[in-house]
């Protein structure tokens, strides 16, 4: 994997969010809608690949790692408006939200 540098780390603007409410995408395999509290004036709506990891109903109200100023993408005619992050294990067989330990206000910042 290529190294970067500082300059480019500080370029990602990385929040805590408050998933609102999540449903899957109809006529998708993978994907589910959700809509996360950023911590700005409105929520965002980010599409995701989770659903053979996590039911909709299951992402409500965690707290979970967004990047925020990724250019927004058309997923199924949804305009997703953010990435959310995960870990997996090198063959996909696990993938886990990236949350917080404990309480942290929505978009608190990541560094």
């Amino acid at each position: 994997m290529e190294q970067i540098a500082y300059q480019d780390f500080e370029k990602l603007d990385i929040r805590t969010g408050i998933v609102l409410d999540a449903s899957a995408v109809e006529g998708a395999d993978r994907l589910i809608q959700i809509r996360v509290d950023t911590g700005e004036s409105n929520p965002r709506t980010v599409v995701a690949g989770m659903k053979q990891y996590y039911l909709p109903e299951e992402m409500i109200g965690k707290t979970i790692i967004v990047l925020v100023n990724l250019e927004p993408r058309k997923m199924r005619g949804i305009l997703s408006d953010g990435m959310l992050l995960a870990a997996s294990t090198p063959d996909f067989g696990t993938v886990k939200l990236l949350t917080v330990d404990g309480d942290m206000p929505p978009g608190s910042k990541i560094s």
